[in-house]
């Protein structure tokens, strides 16, 4: 009978979400691999086994971050109205960071909380801006954007996204605003705008 696998990748995820849980609420002073391993029901081997150091465990929270973003957006379905994609996109990327809360601000905040920025986070970010690009691509082709380079385009609304969805997780604009309705609208305001020749 085979030895049963303690070090699997359902563990790898527990310590994954609630390392991204207490850097969110306590920042780097309050996160150690033996607290981690402690809260999870887990020993700190087991944690080097699978990160090897609080560095590279910090690393491996911000790439997994951005690898469900990016499976999220690689499930929108394009159409023949790439504009009306781009939007889709930019409401499941709201979602998508939405769903993972307690990691999202420490994906973009990596070098504060480790010290060093994860060698792979740049190319980990970039893979997820791909769906971006592909629906303003098929959109220049479309003759919907004219005159300006994809990444400008992707770039500015990946950009517009960001800055709201991390308005709303750190409920940044006055008490009652509608964090859903207005970045809706203005998703819909930056395609829009791109559109003009």
């Amino acid at each position: 009978m085979p030895r049963p696998k303690t070090h699997d990748d359902a563990l790898r995820v527990k310590l994954l979400n609630r390392a991204g849980e207490l850097l969110a609420e306590e920042g780097p002073q309050g996160l150690s691999l033996r607290r981690l391993a402690a809260e999870v029901g887990t020993s700190t081997t087991a944690v080097y086994s699978l990160f090897g150091s609080k560095p590279a465990l910090i690393s491996e929270l911000c790439t997994e971050g951005f690898r469900r973003i990016g499976e999220r957006l690689e499930s929108v379905p394009h159409t023949d109205d790439p504009p009306a994609d781009l939007v889709r996109l930019g409401v499941v990327y709201r979602e998508a960071a939405l769903a993972q809360r307690h990691i999202y601000p420490i994906m973009f905040a990596d070098a504060a909380a480790s010290g060093e920025p994860p060698a792979d986070l740049s190319e980990a970010s970039l893979l997820t801006l791909e769906p971006l690009r592909d629906a303003v691509q098929a959109g220049i082709d479309a003759g919907a954007f004219p005159h300006a380079p994809a990444d400008m385009i992707a770039g500015s609304v990946w950009a517009y996204a960001h800055g709201m969805v991390l308005f709303e997780l750190h409920h940044n604009l006055p008490a009652g605003f509608e964090y859903r309705h207005a970045y809706e609208r203005g998703l819909r305001a930056t395609v829009t705008g791109w559109r003009i020749d």
